[in-house]
């Protein structure tokens, strides 16, 4: 990995910064969403399936300080760019650093690595197209971010449901797609989704994001939230969009 094209970002939330590499994977607005949608105690043990550049246990931990936050990520380059956005960001911002722990490895095998049901919330921004469909990207890095090469649909709602004790929460964004494999798989894994919301490009238009948090164990009974619209017209973020780049559901703003 070359320093030089290593490029730091800012967040809005709570003002931190992220490493991020524009020739791989770079964070976009779903996980965004997915960080503000997810439910979040400040008791909580979390964990992030596939954490890549680790933007997601940012954005949660800058909701929730109080929570504990572990990331999981198999390929080192994305890990050591989390690691260095920890460090940066650790420096001033106290606890920080002893809240979110980085690791590396499979999340097939996240329930041997970390535990069984040791976990409260699992999040997960997990590849969108099963392996060998879509768009084919020469980028090792960005096709296994995008299509299933080294994990399926199926192996992040195992793993999730595995990792979470009775009551826990899995929350995950994907595409409407494949939203009723979504649900078979939560089914056969004791997952029973809870809240649901589609995300619209734009007014009128077809969903093109799902955000869904399912409890481990938990009662039937789905709320199916209003849909979410991108931009209210060409190129102009709808307010509700705005709200949630600023940080909408942070405790403490950003400076």
């Amino acid at each position: 990995m070359k320093e030089k094209s290593i490029r730091k970002d800012r967040l809005n939330w709570r003002d931190l910064v992220i490493f991020q590499n524009p020739a791989g994977f770079c964070f976009s607005l779903d996980v965004v969403l997915l960080a503000d949608f997810a439910t979040i105690k400040p008791k909580d043990k979390v964990c992030d399936l596939g954490c890549g550049n680790g933007v997601l246990p940012l954005l949660l931990w800058s909701r929730e300080p109080k929570a504990q936050y572990t990331g999981l990520e198999i390929q080192k380059e994305p890990l050591e760019l989390a690691k260095k956005s920890l460090a940066e960001n650790g420096e001033k911002e106290k606890g920080l650093s002893q809240n979110i722990c980085l690791i590396e490895g499979d999340l097939c095998r996240a329930s041997e690595l970390l535990g069984r049901g040791g976990f409260s919330l699992v999040v997960s921004n997990p590849p969108y197209m099963p392996k060998g469909t879509g768009r084919q990207h020469v980028f090792q890095q960005i096709k296994i971010a995008k299509s299933e090469e080294l994990c399926t649909l199926a192996d992040v709602i195992r793993e999730g449901s595995a990792l979470l004790n009775t009551g826990g929460r899995f929350a995950m964004v994907h595409r409407p797609q494949r939203l009723a494999e979504m649900m078979q798989l939560m089914a056969e894994y004791q997952l029973v989704p809870k809240r649901l919301r589609l995300v619209e490009p734009a007014p009128k238009e077809n969903s093109n994001m799902v955000l869904i948090e399912a409890v481990k164990q938990g009662r039937q009974g789905l709320l199916v939230l209003p849909s979410l619209v991108v931009y209210s017209e060409p190129q102009v973020y709808s307010k509700e969009i705005e709200e949630i780049l600023a940080g909408r559901n942070l405790k403490n703003p950003g400076k």
